[in-house]
């Protein structure tokens, strides 16, 4: 017998992980400070940009002596500065279990050609942290967005490392607990957890980064957006607003608005409450179903932000045709858009949970989950 269509639909389905949700607050007239048609370069933008900056440190508890840098390219132009630019003077270890971590795989081995170790595991699962040889330059994601699958702390990493770490956190930040004291270079974008628009990256630097892009120098060419010195010196505006190229007024002023709204929801402790009990929701029901299941294996792995989940049931006939039907149902009937998983992950759903997603909402998702499971199993 057909399942009843849930009474109460999610006031937002907006369960993409990126461009993630927009702050519940968002309208576009609170943009309407924005400095359109001004110079980044002119006082007003500077001040802007510096606002964006110093912001981030306060909400992330970024340390004084680090540097943070608006940069182009979203996280991904972030992590590519940072690797085209460090990377070489040692060896290097890169670890993945995702996607986004094995593009840097390949962008290291194939690209820059290192001399590097590849440490990889399969979706669901993550590298032992503590078996790598931090003397080398370590490239990881702290947040696998594709896969669910988290770094459960930065315990293992050693303080007295010799090698730099480098951290694309771009899911994790203002969502997990970073600890700063074991990440040299850190980097995200707008987009995810405080739900701002696209083609921004951050790019946080250790002095330990720092000391080596004064002392070190690739050996390859590095195109102009990519150069972090001159003359051997770091580009000290860059970290203090004056971007490397021109940045969109508009998508800064949402970030100074997005900031605005976290401090009124707690601030860093507040946003990962709010990821916590979205996540916990999803985790609840799959708790109570034999038919779905968190794709990270272990718990203490477990995402709060990008909740990867799989189809247990083994009445399925075509795990990703199944998967894909589940998804297109729900987007269907505007109750979760674009929650099917990523295109090189495992079949089944990605439901994105970060602090800009209200838990009622989640709540209100997870019936329809629920009948549009049971509606693909009656049709296959």
């Amino acid at each position: 017998m057909a399942m009843t269509k849930p009474a109460t639909r999610p006031a937002n389905p907006r369960f993409s992980s990126g461009p993630c949700a927009k702050i519940p607050t968002f309208e576009l007239g609170k943009l309407s400070d924005a400095a359109l048609g001004r110079s980044h370069r002119a006082a007003v933008g500077k001040d802007k940009l510096k606002s964006a900056i110093e912001g981030t440190r306060e909400l992330l508890g970024i340390p004084a002596d680090y540097k943070i840098g608006i940069v182009p390219a979203s996280d991904t132009g972030a992590v590519e500065m940072a690797m085209w630019s460090l990377l070489g003077e040692r060896k290097a270890t890169m670890v993945a279990w995702e996607s986004f971590g094995a593009g840097w795989v390949t962008d290291a081995v194939k690209q820059l050609k290192l001399d590097a170790e590849v440490l990889t595991a399969d979706y669901g699962d993550i590298v032992d942290m503590g078996a790598i040889d931090y003397d080398t330059d370590v490239v990881f994601t702290w947040n696998g967005t594709t896969s669910g699958v988290r770094v459960p702390s930065g315990d293992v990493i050693p303080a007295d490392r010799a090698g730099l770490t480098i951290c694309d956190a771009t899911s994790a930040a203002f969502a997990q607990d970073l600890p700063w004291d074991k990440l040299d270079v850190t980097t995200f974008s707008w987009q995810k957890v405080l739900g701002g628009e696209a083609a921004h990256g951050m790019l946080i630097l250790s002095p330990r980064a720092v000391e080596r892009l004064e002392s070190y120098t690739p050996p390859w060419p590095l195109p102009k957006i990519f150069r972090l010195t001159k003359g051997g010196k770091l580009i000290d505006g860059i970290f203090r607003g004056e971007t490397i190229n021109t940045p969109s007024m508009l998508a800064v002023e949402d970030y100074l608005v997005a900031l605005d709204w976290a401090r009124s929801v707690g601030g860093l402790k507040g946003l990962m409450g709010r990821a916590d009990a979205n996540a916990q929701a999803i985790w609840d029901f799959c708790d109570s179903r034999d038919w779905i299941d968190n794709l990270a294996n272990d718990p203490a792995t477990r995402s709060n932000t990008s909740v990867c989940l799989k189809f247990t049931d083994d009445r399925i006939k075509d795990g990703p045709a199944f998967a894909k039907s589940v998804a297109k149902r729900l987007e269907s009937e505007g109750v979760a858009l674009d929650v099917g998983a990523y295109r090189d992950a495992p079949a089944g759903l990605r439901i994105w949970c970060g602090g800009t997603v209200e838990t009622t909402d989640v709540a209100a998702m997870l019936p329809w989950l629920d009948w549009a499971f049971h509606a693909e199993i009656d049709a296959q």
